[in-house]
């Protein structure tokens, strides 16, 4: 199972904020997109296990900002799926330009039902290597 890709993102001007700065809010919105395409990558399709019912939510998420991302920079988000269990899924991601880390992230993951109660991540989720 893949569990790390990279995503290049060039930074549009409505996300930075009002000094052209990525604004913080958009880091838990890329970690998104990263773990959107890993899972894509390796063959899932969320729309598709969402009607199976079952529903990721976060339950918690981490930012370190490093260094400024700035409007119009080509940065590349790398998502590593670090972790997985019955309960829970972890990932860490970096934010890179020009290979120099400009922000870290870690988030963790539970699976719901439609009714948002706990229930056991689907098996498909699981088979990553510890």
């Amino acid at each position: 199972m893949l569990k790390q890709l990279d995503v290049e993102i060039r930074v549009r001007y409505y996300e930075t904020d009002a000094m052209g700065f990525l604004h913080h809010s958009r880091y838990l919105q890329y970690f998104e997109l990263g773990r959107t395409e890993l899972y894509r990558a390796q063959g899932g399709d969320y729309r598709a296990m969402e009607e199976q019912g079952f529903f990721l939510v976060i339950a918690r998420a981490e930012v370190r900002y490093r260094l400024p991302i700035r409007y119009d920079d080509v940065v590349v988000l790398r998502t590593t799926l670090s972790r997985s269990s019955a309960a829970k899924l972890e990932h860490d991601y970096e934010i890179l330009r020009d290979n120099q880390v400009l922000a870290t992230g870690h988030t963790v993951l539970g699976c719901v039902d439609r009714q948002g109660r706990i229930q056991r991540m689907p098996t498909h989720l699981l088979d990553v290597d510890e």
